[in-house]
């Protein structure tokens, strides 16, 4: 089934680059995702096609309208049966995660308003019932840079969208970890030798190796994924409950 990913912007050409390469042309040209660009300042309803306005109350910058994003809303929406699940991308929303990645990506519509300026009139917020998703705590200069790195991460999990489906299953932040080293041509470079156990062919032994890699690299780099990831595994019950203290290095 096609996901179908709609973007209200105010500058919908932004997209044009990052949509028209790799992975996510490809998912566009078989079917696997449509996404649909609306520009918000077409629904204005001046003849200046003004989106913005000084804040009440005075201060600096300039505030996105409610009528302009409301009515381009409701035109998207009805241009597909499916309603879907409306974001607004801004920096007071949630932290972006892998596992929020991977529950968007289960949903048959996304509709991802980008801001500008100061931000969002207060009535956008309260009268769509968004839910707010940020990329990270600092400030850009719109949403259309975060908008694009949700489209990414949530179409390369569309089923058909990478070449080989278990790549995602490998990558950084799958299952709660990050992902461990790779290695390719040539066996040695500048003295920096590839590990042995990848030349051996052992396919078993590898599969370990990684693991244990994945969890030191995760361990030594972001302890907090880590400690995570252990009361996780405990709640399950796939480590015993005698293990080692969080703090001590992973024994390989």
């Amino acid at each position: 089934m096609t996901m179908r990913i709609d973007v209200l912007t105010l500058f919908p050409e932004m997209f044009e680059s990052p949509l028209g390469y790799s992975i996510l042309k490809r998912a566009q040209q078989q079917n696997i995702v449509t996404i649909a660009l609306s520009n918000i300042r077409d629904f204005a309803t001046d003849k200046y096609r003004k989106v913005d306005d000084t804040p009440y109350g005075g201060g600096p910058g300039m505030v996105m309208m409610c009528p302009p994003v409301f009515a381009c809303l409701e035109h998207v929406r009805s241009q597909a049966p499916e309603p879907g699940r409306v974001i607004l991308l801004t920096p007071q929303g949630r932290p972006l995660s892998q596992p929020k990645v991977e529950a968007l990506s289960a949903e048959r519509r996304l509709i991802l308003i980008a801001g500008r300026y100061e931000g969002f009139d207060e009535r956008i917020r309260q009268g769509l019932d968004a839910e707010e998703i940020s990329i990270g705590d600092y400030v850009l200069s719109g949403g259309e840079l975060p908008a694009m790195v949700l489209i990414d991460a949530v179409v390369r999990l569309l089923g058909g969208a990478l070449g080989d489906e278990d790549s995602a299953a490998d990558d950084s932040f799958a299952g709660g970890l990050l992902e461990y080293p790779h290695y390719t041509r040539p066996e040695e470079f500048r003295r920096m030798r590839v590990p042995e156990i990848l030349l051996s062919g052992d396919h078993g032994k590898i599969a370990r190796w990684r693991h244990e890699q994945r969890l030191r690299r995760t361990q030594q780099r972001r302890p907090d994924l880590y400690a995570n990831w252990l009361k996780r595994t405990e709640a399950d019950n796939a480590i015993p409950k005698t293990r080692n203290n969080e703090n001590q290095e992973i024994d390989t």
